[in-house]
């Protein structure tokens, strides 16, 4: 890493002083929803540009494989998922911390060289940090034995482009930079886990919404973490999930509620698994984070599966098509989880129509009641409520089950009782 004045001639050498980008992931070790922003240092570089920095997570790398099957993908019957396509063939650029390719589900063909904007000559392929590797397994993870987690779309192939580290050496300018060759490297999906956390100067904010526009000119869809800064309730926007066309991902719970830290906002397209997520690290093995930075991925990987499946629809019909068969509560969206929360099956499989690009549509489902009602969800690291009440039932059925048993008992215990006392009776009246 060099010092804050060499980052700083490479900005100006990108021809950017402009805002830094944030990495959507949160320690798996926070418990508390206001403890979401304590993971985000702030740092001033010596140019006054303001840079953003990656915490590190509780997680250790190389780690030992957990075996058996996320949550996340449990609610997902894979073979249904899977019946006409596991992605391959479509490109998945994620621009992020690296991605490595010595984790044995991230080999075979998985990811292919990219770019590195932080090393000069890079390829992408390596990760210091651990944040890009996660993301890349929850899209096209390959399977293994010794797991039950696999990438959603496991025969896809990640282009890796290094664009940020735990330094908060990547900025708009890198980013822009990052977008343009995914574009036109052939991406299809281009994931971005990363928002800015600020305003930016409009001339800024006009290059970051020119690359965006550059490559949805090429088709490539944009699916983009909508940020973490969501405790305190207040509705902003982020970039680039909030510029047009960019599906904004939010991260649910296992309840299908916001996750408290999930930050909301008239932009949110979609919701999408973010707390409890099992994923690939550098070396080897598994670790487990949250964040709307593996949210979003998780929609990246449907997506991919649409793709393959339809590859003469364009993004906007991709987009319509995983807010449409979303599972909500309400014939609308909100600001918490958008649409919903994306149901892979259906947005892969409910496709005898071709979808609009003009979004979906209010459709009457579920019971759930309104939208006003939507609230975040309390951060559960151990059983659900769900869970909970099924536990307290088996007690109630066991308890009923031991009831019936004692009476039986009692019961024949009492007619032994009476059956010898009558024949004592018996017995004294012969003798008399």
């Amino acid at each position: 890493m060099g010092s804050g004045a060499s980052r700083a001639a490479r900005r100006s050498a990108a021809g950017t002083a402009a805002m830094a980008v944030l990495a959507c992931g949160l320690p798996f070790a926070a418990a508390a929803p206001a403890a979401a922003a304590e993971h985000v240092r702030t740092t001033l570089a010596d140019d006054g540009d303001v840079r953003f920095q990656v915490d590190d997570t509780s997680c250790s790398f190389p780690s030992d494989p957990i075996k058996g099957t996320p949550w996340s993908l449990q609610r997902i019957v894979l073979d249904q998922l899977w019946q006409d396509t596991k992605g391959k063939d479509v490109k998945v650029a994620v621009i992020d911390t690296g991605v490595n390719t010595v984790n044995a589900q991230l080999k075979g063909g998985a990811v292919v060289s990219g770019k590195d904007y932080l090393h000069k000559g890079g390829t992408g392929k390596s990760d210091e940090v651990g944040h890009g590797t996660k993301v890349a397994g929850i899209i096209a993870a390959r399977p293994i034995d010794d797991t039950g987690f696999v990438g959603l779309a496991p025969e896809a192939t990640i282009i890796p482009i290094r664009q940020n580290d735990d330094q908060g050496s990547g900025n708009v300018g890198t980013m822009i930079q990052a977008i343009k060759y995914a574009a036109d490297a052939g991406a299809d999906i281009i994931n971005i886990s990363q928002d800015t956390a600020s305003k930016m100067d409009p001339t800024v904010d006009a290059g970051f919404r020119a690359a965006v526009e550059y490559a949805q000119g090429k088709d490539a869809l944009i699916v983009a973490a909508a940020g973490n800064n969501g405790a305190d309730g207040k509705i902003k926007e982020t970039y680039p999930a909030a510029y047009d066309g960019v599906l904004a991902v939010a991260a649910s719970d296992r309840n299908n509620a916001r996750a408290p830290f999930s930050q909301s906002g008239k932009f949110v397209g979609i919701a999408a698994p973010g707390i409890d997520m099992v994923s690939t690290v550098p070396v080897g093995g598994h670790c487990v984070d949250q964040g709307t930075s593996f949210a979003a991925p998780y929609v990246s990987g449907v997506a991919a599966l649409i793709r393959a499946k339809h590859p003469k629809w364009t993004y906007k019909q991709v987009i319509t098509q995983i807010e449409q068969t979303a599972d909500r509560t309400k014939p609308g969206r909100d600001d918490f989880v958008g649409w919903g929360v994306v149901d892979p099956a259906a947005a892969v499989n409910d496709d005898t129509t071709a979808p609009s690009e003009d979004g979906p549509k209010p459709d009457q489902v579920g019971t759930g009641g309104d939208a006003a009602d939507v609230e975040a969800a309390t951060l559960v690291l151990g059983e659900t409520p769900q869970q909970r009440t099924e536990r307290y039932a088996l007690y109630v059925l066991a308890a009923g089950f031991a009831v019936v048993l004692l009476l039986f008992g009692g019961g024949r215990v009492l007619s032994d009782w009476r059956r010898k006392q009558g024949m004592g009776n018996n017995v004294e009246s012969t003798g008399s």
